[in-house]
């Protein structure tokens, strides 16, 4: 899929109303992604018109839902999607009950404990609240916040600016932050549909499938066990 590139924030919101779900890299065969339709050398550069700063500001300002929700990668979904990519891709049973049927590693179960008592929690606190600091820890720290995405139980809210102990403000990066789909919905005024599995599909005919080409159809209804 050829597209002019585009570089401001409010172009970038209009391409992910368009496609409906755009992936943060390189993802679904010829479907765009933020760093193919964005010049190279706006990102990291820390201004205003640099991708990687609105990664997670489409989260903030309720543009759209981002984590890594499909293939284990990063993807951006247009906000009108968000509940029925949840009914496809999530499950109709809780974190409790999917961890009980051992659907779900103990690891992942505590995280999203810890996010749904502390909205907006950054990694760094995550880590520490869930005696997961250690280096060896975290291949299952990551491994449990992967599991969340890939069922929408969490979504990536934006970032925070790191701090030591006392609540002081460190230099270095800013940590990415997490809540649970819910309050995030909550948060921006988004409805949560509960949709069956047919209306969800329709859904996505509608608004992601028919502007798609042939491959990257292919390539959704595959990643998403359509």
């Amino acid at each position: 899929m050829n597209r002019e590139r585009i570089c401001t924030y409010d172009e970038a919101v209009e391409v992910i109303r368009e496609v409906g779900i755009l992936p943060l890299a390189k993802l679904i065969p010829n479907h765009p992604s933020l760093d193919v339709i964005t010049p190279s050398e706006q990102w990291h550069t820390d201004e205003d018109n640099d991708p990687w700063r609105w990664r997670v500001r489409f989260p903030s300002d309720g543009s759209a839902a981002y984590g890594k929700f499909l293939k284990k990668k990063s993807v951006l979904v247009s906000a009108d999607l968000v509940s029925a990519l949840r009914a496809l891709i999530g499950s109709e049973q809780s974190v409790e009950e999917r961890y009980a049927g051992g659907q779900l590693s103990r690891e992942a179960k505590e995280l999203y404990a810890i996010i749904e008592a502390n909205p907006g929690i950054e990694t760094r606190s995550l880590r520490a609240e869930a005696g997961m600091k250690a280096q060896d820890k975290k291949k299952d720290f990551d491994r449990g916040l992967l599991e969340l995405q890939g069922t929408m139980d969490i979504v990536i809210s934006g970032v925070k600016d790191m701090r030591n102990e006392v609540g002081e403000l460190r230099g270095g990066w800013r940590n990415t932050s997490f809540e649970t789909l819910g309050d995030w919905m909550r948060g921006i005024g988004l409805a949560e549909e509960q949709l069956t599995r047919d209306e969800a599909q329709a859904r996505l005919e509608e608004r992601l499938f028919s502007v798609c080409t042939p491959e990257a159809n292919k390539a959704f209804r595959k990643a998403l066990g359509l």
